[in-house]
């Protein structure tokens, strides 16, 4: 299937019988290769993985030559155009790609761009871009727009063009995994929400991962919006990032957001109004929108309570910061913290600091306890189980009426669970099977 304004772009960019190569057999990988096959390129897929579920073979080999294991020379020997999924950085394949110029390798988010007409909204950050993308996309959509939202979360860009409706505002969560590998990428409204230490078993360093994220206001021109935090002004106010008009915004507390509870969701909010006012969305209806808006499963999610003590899903807490955060929206109630699993870089020790007077006990399970472990023991008491279930019911047996139990991993999932929604999905099961 191919939607209008992909067979106008057809017409205009002759791809039909290109050799085209996508790196990257995951959604959005996928996605790309089924646009690639219907504007007629000869479509090579390639991924490193030895074996493939069968399902993504199959769904694959509809459209694309399927080549899996180690990478190789040939596979791009002949490419006029290589798209990169996200996750898969450029240069390990620079080996590879010999003589290939660096404009015929494109992330699959600017490939798809190519084809977008409509104005484009996007959110970049370390921490809260789930939150806010979808916010923004709620207070469009409720204002009388048609609104793609998708990206890094829910739908790739390449899928929205095979498969949906025209949109009046495509708003796109972001990600520093598909900014490194876009040069010409050009959002109308670029938001950055924040910076924490996150992906460094990615990024080379924090530099590299700044760089990746300021790529999205590169392209941008007087006309169009940088909506920048406060707090990024010291790191950046005086690097020439964008050519766009840039808002510099706090967390005024302008809205009332009572399912969206502590500073940083504040910030989210105002972030998420300074980028859809050019939309004509009118203050009144914005305060209507963000007074009933809740955040989405697994972050800051509250699942119930069991004997007076309340237990909070934020597994889509990743990062250190994101921990911190979720640990300053309980106010004074004491917090008994659920940490573990794939650790992605970070100062624990700062963190520790952070939490003090607000933690009573720090349950670790999975993976990272060498990590943890040290700097968190001179602030608070500390437990390691295995798996989070054993590490649930640990601090269940030590809470009192008023606690809050509060999955804030500061982690990627993958010592254990696929993704943070198989870990949430786990913690709401121990939750239920609690007596």
């Amino acid at each position: 299937m191919m939607t209008q304004f992909v067979r106008e772009f057809a017409q205009k960019h002759n791809l039909h019988g290109r050799r085209t190569v996508v790196v990257g057999a995951g959604k959005s990988g996928i996605a790309a290769a089924r646009l690639l096959h219907a504007l007629g390129a000869k479509v090579r897929l390639v991924d490193a993985s030895e074996s493939l579920p069968a399902e993504t073979v199959a769904e694959v080999e509809k459209v694309a030559e399927l080549q899996t294991g180690p990478h190789s020379r040939e596979q791009f020997a002949d490419a006029d155009l290589v798209v990169m999924s996200p996750g898969v950085p450029a240069k390990k394949l620079t080996p590879y790609f010999g003589d290939l110029p660096a404009r015929k390798i494109v992330a699959e988010l600017e490939f798809a761009s190519w084809f977008i007409q409509a104005p484009i909204i996007a959110i970049t950050g370390s921490n809260g871009k789930t939150t806010t993308t979808t916010l923004i996309g709620e207070l469009l959509e409720k204002s009388g727009k048609n609104v793609f939202v998708g990206g890094n979360i829910g739908t790739p860009l390449c899928e929205y063009l095979l498969n949906m409706d025209r949109a009046d505002v495509i708003v796109l969560e972001v990600s520093s995994f598909q900014l490194q590998n876009c040069r010409l990428f050009h959002p109308d409204v670029a938001v950055f929400l924040n910076i924490a230490p996150n992906h460094l078993d990615y990024h080379e360093d924090m530099e590299e991962y700044l760089e990746a994220k300021l790529q999205l206001f590169s392209q941008q021109t007087p006309e169009d919006l940088a909506v920048v935090h406060e707090s990024l002004r010291p790191l950046i106010g005086e690097r020439k990032f964008t050519e766009a008009e840039v808002v510099w915004y706090s967390s005024a507390k302008r809205f009332d957001a009572p399912h969206l509870p502590g500073e940083h969701n504040r910030a989210n909010v105002q972030a998420a109004w300074q980028a859809v006012k050019r939309f004509g969305v009118k203050p009144r209806e914005a305060e209507k929108i963000i007074s009933e808006f809740r955040p989405l499963e697994h972050r800051l999610e509250n699942i119930g309570q069991k004997n007076g003590v309340s237990f909070i899903n934020d597994s889509k807490a990743t990062t250190l910061e994101a921990v911190a955060a979720a640990v300053k929206s309980f106010g004074k109630s004491p917090v008994r913290l659920l940490m573990g699993g794939k650790f992605k870089g970070g100062d624990v020790a700062e963190l520790a600091r952070q939490m003090e007077g607000r933690v009573a006990q720090v349950g670790l399970y999975g993976a990272s306890r060498e990590i943890f472990e040290g700097p968190l023991k001179k602030y608070f008491p500390v437990s390691w189980d295995e798996t989070l279930e054993q590490a649930a019911k640990r601090l269940f047996t030590h809470a009192r009426t008023g606690d809050v139990i509060l999955l804030s991993p500061g982690t990627s999932s993958f010592d254990q669970y696929p993704n943070y929604k198989e870990r949430g999905g786990d913690f709401k099961r121990i939750f239920g099977e609690l007596k």
